[in-house]
This record gives C-alpha cells, structure tokens and sequence, in this order.
C-alpha cells in the first residue's frame, strides 16, 4: 500500500474570531492561505455565539483572570468555524496561527496569522485545537450534525487521493464521492 494510501488524514478546528470576521477581506486572504498550505475544508459554518455558548467552550478557562473578557469578546459578534482536514492538521494549523500571545508573536512569527492579524492575547483573531482529542470535542461542539467515523469511513479515501474539487461558496470541498450518504 502507497504511504499516501496508508497515512490518516487529521481533522482540526479553527475558529475565525469577531475582529477578523468584522473583515471580510481579511477573511478571504485567511483561507487563501489555508488552501495554500494544502489544508481542505471539510465543512464551514458562520455562528454568533450566546454567552452560555462561549462559557461552555472555554470551560477549560473557568476562573482564570482572563475567562470573562474571553468569553465576552468570543460572544460579540459573529465567528467563523472550519473543519479543517491535512496530515498533522493540528500542529499545522498550530503553527500558521503562530504563538497566543500577540506581541512575542508579531515579532518571532510576523508572518503567522496572529503575527499579522492579532491585536491582543484574548483578540488574537484565531482558535486552533491543540490536540487530536480536543480537535475531536470541539468539532462535535460547533458541528453536532458532523459524523467523524463516518466522514472517515466513507470520504477519507478521496481526500487522501486529492479527488475533491473547492466550492468557494460553501467554502468546503467536496469529494467526487458519487455514492456518498450525508454525514452532516
């Protein structure tokens, strides 16, 4: 079996926050350089998170000095979540994103996303996974209708193989899975 054929493809999320979502151009020039760093987007969704939502996705972050400005900034204004699928998609996306903290990062990664776009530790314009496992929950957080075994089972196969083709309106890929059933 080919190493392409044998080697998993990772699923990570990444989050486009309010300050970048404010901008759709810079929106725009964020996925550009998603798909020139060979990521696919497996789904794509717009969502305004509720108060009660973002406190519950940065649970992790309970009592912490900088919980409450989080989850009122995540809960401002509209964000963008992708599904993104490449082989070691977490550390990848880990490193386009660049450090969490903006100001080391402007100047050691000043190409990174955050060294570009970022204006504040907690307005660091991005969300990435830091884990496969975490990559997992949150998925199932922001896509509930998304089946990861199964989008495995059946589509893996052709994204591994690059039989997909971009839909820039749905911004996501779809494969030429002609006998696929809906997973979402």
């Amino acid at each position: 079996m080919s190493q392409q054929l044998s080697r998993r493809l990772a699923l990570t999320l990444a989050i486009l926050k309010p300050d970048i979502v404010a901008h759709p151009n810079v929106v725009l020039d964020i996925r550009r350089k998603i798909l020139e760093s060979g990521f696919y987007f497996i789904s794509s969704k717009q969502v305004k998170l509720k108060s009660e939502e973002a406190k519950l996705f940065y649970a992790e972050h309970k009592g912490k000095f900088f919980q409450n400005r989080l989850v009122s900034f995540m809960s401002s204004g509209p964000i963008w979540a992708h599904i993104l699928c490449a082989n070691d998609a977490v550390l990848k996306w880990r490193k386009m994103l660049g450090h969490t903290k903006v100001l080391k990062t402007i100047y050691s990664e000043p190409e990174s996303i955050r060294g570009k776009y970022g204006l504040t530790d907690t307005r660091n314009c991005a969300h990435g996974s830091d884990s496969a496992e975490t990559a997992q929950r949150e998925i199932s957080f922001f896509f509930p209708e998304f089946n990861q075994q199964q989008w495995y089972d059946e589509e893996h196969f052709y994204f591994q193989q690059g039989l997909v083709e971009f839909d820039s309106i749905q911004c996501q890929h779809l494969s030429s899975n002609l006998n696929k059933t809906n997973y979402r």
